[in-house]
């Protein structure tokens, strides 16, 4: 008997043709499946149904120049998925059909990216695979909408995500954090006239002790800082619009933050209001050179400029602050990645939960209770 049933999030026809054949077939519309079960039942009424498979004749080619065309304005684009456009090209080659790639070709591609060495010749990271087969993913996702494919072969088998290894969590401690401070470079700062100072800039290296200091007091990712703009600033908040997840989100300004803001309006203008201008117009880039440098001279190791915003992070739940505002303030789209500091608030928790002394002792024991601020064993 032929029917429609909901399996999931689409819509599956399940029918039966003249040859005794059961056909199955989805839909994400629940219109669209009844529309297309009620003509091929017609055709069978009428002894005139023919079930033609279609011919999928796309190339790869032909589907990573459309994916080109409509996600390239994509603030993600020309930092990871052109990369991994090229390299899928590369592998697969511009002619091969698109329905001619299976579960199986996709499963040996990632174990070719594993193996494959970065760019810079290093070994490539789980989380590195993971996002190449994530927006590969994606790809062929959009085939399947543009019709140019019949089925996605990643439904064809498990989930080809790599199991990734994150339990780094690499923060400095408050006597890395000056020492850290105390080896960038300091911006010369030459008077031209009574009444204005010019800074004297080797860019990236004069701008390194700001950037550490936005870091550490907001969390904010390399490229928000690096991006950042004075009129962003304003009563007491950083307003971010272009952030990775995509979201808004509003950072409250520090003391600390607002000396290091006041120094910057007061000696480093742009025209183009960039905090970390560059000579043409528009934000540098990158800071690792200088970093790297200013490691070097802290005696800091195994430490890159993303853990600073770990550090960051680290020392806010460590000085008593919640994870829900951590989440907020980070821009996690989930509370599972802000739970990754929470184990750095237990003693913190241990102090706290002596509020609770008294609550179920004796009435003559209150009172000593209440005295007691430390418990050195449990």
């Amino acid at each position: 008997m032929a029917k429609v049933r909901k399996r999931g999030s689409s819509y599956q026809i399940d029918y039966f043709d003249p040859n005794g054949k059961r056909i199955r077939k989805s839909f994400d519309k629940k219109k669209d499946a009844e529309a297309e079960l009620g003509k091929r039942v017609s055709l069978i009424a009428e002894h005139k149904y023919l079930d033609v498979k279609k011919e999928y004749t796309t190339t790869v080619k032909e589907l990573l120049n459309k994916y080109t065309e409509n996600f390239q304005d994509q603030a993600s684009f020309k930092t990871g998925k052109s990369y991994c456009i090229a390299n899928f090209r590369e592998y697969f080659g511009e002619d091969t059909i698109l329905s001619n790639i299976r579960y199986v070709g996709l499963e040996t591609y990632r174990n070719h990216l594993k193996r494959k060495p970065t760019r810079h010749g290093t070994q490539r990271k789980d989380a590195t695979v993971n996002r190449e087969m994530a927006y590969l993913q994606h790809i062929f996702s959009k085939a399947m909408e543009w019709e140019m494919i019949e089925e996605n072969p990643f439904k064809k088998g498990q989930r080809l995500q790599v199991k990734e290894n994150n339990k780094r969590l690499r923060f400095l401690n408050e006597k890395e954090i000056e020492s850290l401070l105390d080896a960038c470079p300091k911006p010369i700062k030459k008077q031209k006239t009574k009444r204005r100072l010019k800074v004297i800039q080797s860019l990236e290296g004069s701008y390194l002790k700001d950037f550490i200091t936005i870091a550490l007091n907001t969390g904010m990712r390399k490229t928000e800082i690096l991006s950042l703009k004075l009129e962003q600033i304003k009563e007491g908040f950083i307003y971010l619009t272009k952030t990775k997840s995509g979201e808004a989100r509003q950072i409250p300004v520090t003391n600390d933050l607002e000396v290091c803001l006041n120094d910057i309006r007061k000696y480093r203008q742009s025209k183009t209001g960039y905090i970390f201008s560059n000579n043409n117009g528009g934000y540098i880039r990158d800071i690792k050179t200088s970093f790297k440098s200013a490691l070097v001279r802290a005696e800091i190791t195994d430490f890159r400029p993303h853990d600073l915003r770990h550090t960051f992070a680290s020392h806010y739940i460590m000085r008593g602050g919640s994870l829900k505002a951590l989440k907020e303030i980070l821009g996690h789209k989930d509370i599972k990645m802000t739970m990754r500091y929470a184990h750095l608030s237990k003693e913190f928790a241990k102090e706290e939960i002596q509020l609770m002394n008294g609550l179920t002792s004796r009435k003559e024991n209150r009172e000593e209770n209440k005295s007691v601020t430390n418990v050195s064993q449990f």
